[in-house]
């Protein structure tokens, strides 16, 4: 049995961390869902940008709306939107299926909107209404700044990716914000029953500490936090408080490990696959990754609900002069940076691509 079709047997959902034209317009999705056990995928505006800058794809939409008086965010959202619809059509049946657990795609919300709940809801509103898709997440930052509006988001009834999480304590906050909102329903009399995912970014922490800790240590902290993020997933799942929202309709807001591909060139290329194996969770992964596991993978166990020995290994950290919990901080912090900065060239690109275009057409 192939290595994708073993992982997913093994209870844990492959998402594909990429969406262009491309891997709609040659079939290459519908063969990943196919071939390589894909129930899912997961975007963000630099892989959109790659696309745009590196590819032809987009030109025929855009030369179509060049004359159109529209912000180029408005344009991206449209195109991007014409992307994520089809996507979540070739999900569907996944979605059908699976009742609702599989089968997802997702569309993040303006970053600069990142402190501001009231917009950033009312976006993720029209941008869930405008796909007109049931198996559409919106994501939304799971920072200090964002948790109010995934409450919020969830209270209204929207399926929502919480992004950017980078420890079990910000994986904690993202969950009591996401159960607050499902909580709220309930008192209210309204259906539960909303999807939610909890994205842990794994290998930046890796990227952070390399060449500052011992070389026995490389490649560890990712797996380490991951560890203990899954943990905290677990304990959350056996509580009373869940268990009464569960028993009230409520389904559980999965896990889900993102930033997945291997950045050391001297490590294996599906470490963060095969060490990251868990029922009811998913893993995220970027094309070379999902190709790379499903040519050569091989399972790993099963992470432990205990956290195995994630506690040992985060101290040893401690003890070569990381502090987890600052590290965590300073992540999230630039991870939110790099989404308006990405968000900003991407945004220039295409106010460049449209002038282009507009002069070709006059």
């Amino acid at each position: 049995m192939q290595a994708t079709k073993r992982l997913s047997c093994a209870g844990q959902s492959i998402w594909l961390d990429n969406i262009t034209r491309d891997l709609l317009l040659t079939g290459t999705l519908e063969r990943y869902i196919r071939d390589l056990s894909v129930t899912g995928l997961t975007s963000n505006p630099t892989i959109f940008d790659k696309a745009l800058r590196h590819g032809t794809a987009y030109d025929k939409s855009l030369r179509g709306r060049a004359r159109v008086a529209i912000s180029a965010e408005e344009l991206f959202f449209e195109l991007a939107l014409e992307d994520i619809t089809r996507a979540a059509d070739l999900f569907l049946p996944i979605h059908e299926r699976t009742a609702g657990v599989d089968g997802w795609v997702s569309l993040e919300v303006s970053p600069l909107l990142a402190s501001d709940a009231k917009s950033t809801l009312a976006e993720a509103k029209d941008l869930h209404a405008r796909a007109g898709r049931p198996n559409l997440f919106i994501k939304i930052p799971g920072t200090a700044d964002g948790l109010e509006a995934i409450e919020e988001s969830i209270f209204a009834g929207i399926p929502i990716n919480v992004t950017l999480l980078f420890s079990a304590q910000q994986y904690r906050a993202a969950a009591e914000a996401w159960l607050r909102g499902v909580e709220r329903r309930i008192e209210a009399g309204l259906n539960p029953s909303v999807a939610s995912v909890a994205s842990l970014f794994v290998s930046r922490w890796d990227v952070a500490v390399a060449g500052k800790v011992p070389a026995a240590l490389d490649n560890k902290l990712g797996i380490a936090v991951a560890e203990q993020t899954h943990q905290a997933y677990s304990q959350l799942l056996q509580s009373a408080r869940w268990r009464r929202a569960q028993n009230a309709g409520a389904r559980p807001q999965r896990l889900l490990f993102a930033s997945t591909g291997t950045k050391d060139p001297k490590a294996s290329d599906v470490l963060y696959v095969k060490e990251l194996i868990a029922p009811l969770t998913v893993n995220t992964m970027p094309e070379g990754t999902l190709q790379a596991f499903a040519a050569h993978g091989e399972m790993g166990p099963e992470l432990r609900p205990d956290g195995g020995d994630s506690a040992a290994v985060l101290r040893e950290f401690i003890r070569s002069g990381i502090d987890p919990e600052a590290l965590a901080a300073r992540l999230q912090q630039e991870g939110a940076a790099a989404f308006v900065a990405s968000w900003k060239d991407l945004l220039g690109l295409i106010d460049s691509k449209t002038a282009a275009t507009s002069k070709e057409l006059s």
